[in-house]
């Protein structure tokens, strides 16, 4: 990983592709946790709309807790110079150079290695095979 100035890294192909083990788990963790808290989240609403007051507000304390449990990970990410894009999905780009502009590597949960990469403002859309280029 290159570091230009305290916060910006960026990754070469290599280099990402190595963390991935580390970045799946967290991305795993990041993605079930967000399912979990769309879960408890219409379990509250049925709750309220069942008058049922305390468990809505126990859900709530519930939903409170997997947002920081999800932020915690999100954060893990960042510490190590990666993007989480799409937390309902696992979708993460790794800030990179080509040409002398910043692209993104971007990597899916479920995928095997980085295979993608694109423009900073194209987005999972705009995504290309990685090429020679890398």
């Amino acid at each position: 990983m290159i570091s230009v100035g305290k916060e910006r890294k960026f990754f070469d192909l290599r280099e990402a592709n190595r963390t991935l083990p580390l970045v799946s788990r967290i991305v795993r963790d990041v993605v079930d946790a967000n399912a979990r808290m769309r879960e408890i989240h219409l379990e509250a609403r049925q709750s309220i709309e069942n008058g049922q007051t305390r468990e809505a507000e126990a859900l709530q304390d519930r939903l409170q807790e997997l947002g920081f449990e999800r932020s915690t990970y999100a954060e893990e990410l960042e510490e190590l110079g990666i993007e989480l894009k799409d937390p309902n999905v696992g979708l993460v780009d790794f800030p990179a150079m080509l040409d002398g502009r910043i692209v993104y590597l971007c990597w899916k949960l479920g995928e095997e290695a980085i295979d993608h990469w694109h423009e900073l403002s194209a987005g999972f859309a705009g995504r290309r095979p990685v090429g020679e280029e890398f």
